[in-house]
């Protein structure tokens, strides 16, 4: 692929359509913003314009970013069709929404059925794809084929490690187009002020003791009806530790997702004192909760991902995140309520703490956001023919 510097100025729209998916990006939004080269274009989605979600798309323009198209998706429904009438209605809106913005490039992160939606819509659009996060794997979700699909309908690919960006390869993507460039979260720890344990404790009016846990817990979407009984589990071995405070960040509008929400309401009403739950902290309390509690719990991305920048032990229950790429820091476990148990146990001894803190994080590479903005403006035009790059070529 040829480098050159474009004279016009690129349009680079980047999509969102989750909390957490927003925080990663913010520092790469405020990068495009602020090359001479890049124009930033915002199209909001999914939970952002969710009352039941917290309505997140405020926090966005709180942080001073104009968002340019809203595409409203989500149903009142956490099935499997009620998600697939959300991709309907994604196609229809971001087919509209992507012909008033005219983008030169279209950013997607991840692998969720929002970011699918509108990629088969960028695709059939005729608009060219940068994917942030392919190559990973995560065999226990439905995200795992969602995020190779959106690598093959991609032309410019941004991976977090070195193994995820021969994968892309492997996948039949040019090499010239795929960059390892690290994980922009962690950028994020580097770069917001975080606050300490007297100011956290003030923000979310609870108070986390000498022990505590931040637990987050998502669906396994390729497990049928396991959301609620797997989820149970993980309550009862919290059960086993009754000086262990907790702070729930509840479920995204995953299938089944609601049915955790619901029993992480009635937990925390049953533990008045224990336990406080949050459908949204934002980015700064919840990296801020990541770095001030005893470990993090469940199996989202972010205990894979963030929490060994902080040097704090992470439980990692089940398949969900399994084949991701791991530090020292993170203990795997089963979906049992004593494998959890003993798990969280070993996460919080002595021993195990001081190896987590001095664990490297392989997620880990400096300017991770001015990396992608710099390829974004350097890119020469980008063809949408693209041939598939076969291993023997290398």
């Amino acid at each position: 692929m040829t480098i050159i510097r474009e004279e016009h100025v690129q349009k680079i729209c980047i999509f969102t359509g989750t909390r957490a998916e927003y925080g990663i990006l913010e520092p790469l939004m405020a990068a495009i913003t602020k090359h001479p080269s890049l124009s930033l274009q915002l199209l909001v989605s999914g939970t952002h314009l969710s009352p039941e979600f917290g309505m997140t798309f405020r926090e966005i323009e709180q942080s001073g970013f104009s968002i340019n198209e809203k595409v409203e998706i989500v149903m009142s429904s956490d099935t499997s069709i009620g998600i697939c009438k959300s991709m309907g209605l994604g196609l229809i809106g971001f087919a509209e929404a992507l012909d008033r913005l005219s983008p030169d490039i279209l950013v997607v992160l991840g692998d969720r059925y929002e970011a699918f939606a509108i990629a088969a819509t960028a695709m059939i659009s005729r608009i060219p794809i940068a994917h942030i996060h392919g190559g990973e794997i995560t065999t226990g979700a439905v995200d795992e084929p969602i995020r190779h699909a959106i690598t093959k309908m991609s032309h410019l690919h941004f991976t977090s490690t070195e193994e995820y960006r021969r994968r892309v390869i492997q996948l039949g993507e040019d090499p010239k187009r795929v960059f390892n460039v690290g994980a922009l979260g962690i950028e994020n720890i580097r770069n917001c002020t975080l606050l300490d344990l007297e100011a956290l404790e003030k923000e979310i009016n609870f108070r986390l003791g000498p022990h505590s846990a931040l637990v987050t817990f998502h669906p396994i979407t390729l497990e049928k009806n396991a959301a609620g009984d797997q989820f149970a589990q993980l309550l009862q071995a919290l059960e086993n530790f009754n000086d262990v405070k907790i702070i729930f960040t509840k479920a995204n509008a995953d299938m089944d997702g609601r049915i955790i929400n619901r029993m992480i309401d009635d937990y925390v009403a049953a533990n008045p004192g224990r336990a406080v739950a949050f459908t949204t902290m934002g980015q700064t309390r919840y990296l801020s909760a990541m770095q001030q509690v005893s470990a993090v719990v469940g199996n989202s991305s972010s205990g894979i991902i963030e929490a060994p920048s902080f040097g704090v032990p992470t439980v990692n229950i089940g398949d969900r995140q399994k084949g991701r790429v791991r530090a020292t820091s993170i203990i795997d476990c089963k979906t049992d309520a004593r494998s959890i148990a003993a798990a969280i146990r070993k996460s919080l001894s002595v021993k195990f703490r001081a190896k987590a803190s001095q664990t490297v994080n392989p997620h880990a590479k400096e300017n991770t956001a001015r990396d992608i903005a710099t390829i974004l403006a350097t890119t020469g035009p980008i063809h949408l023919k693209k041939a598939f790059y076969d291993l023997h070529n290398l």
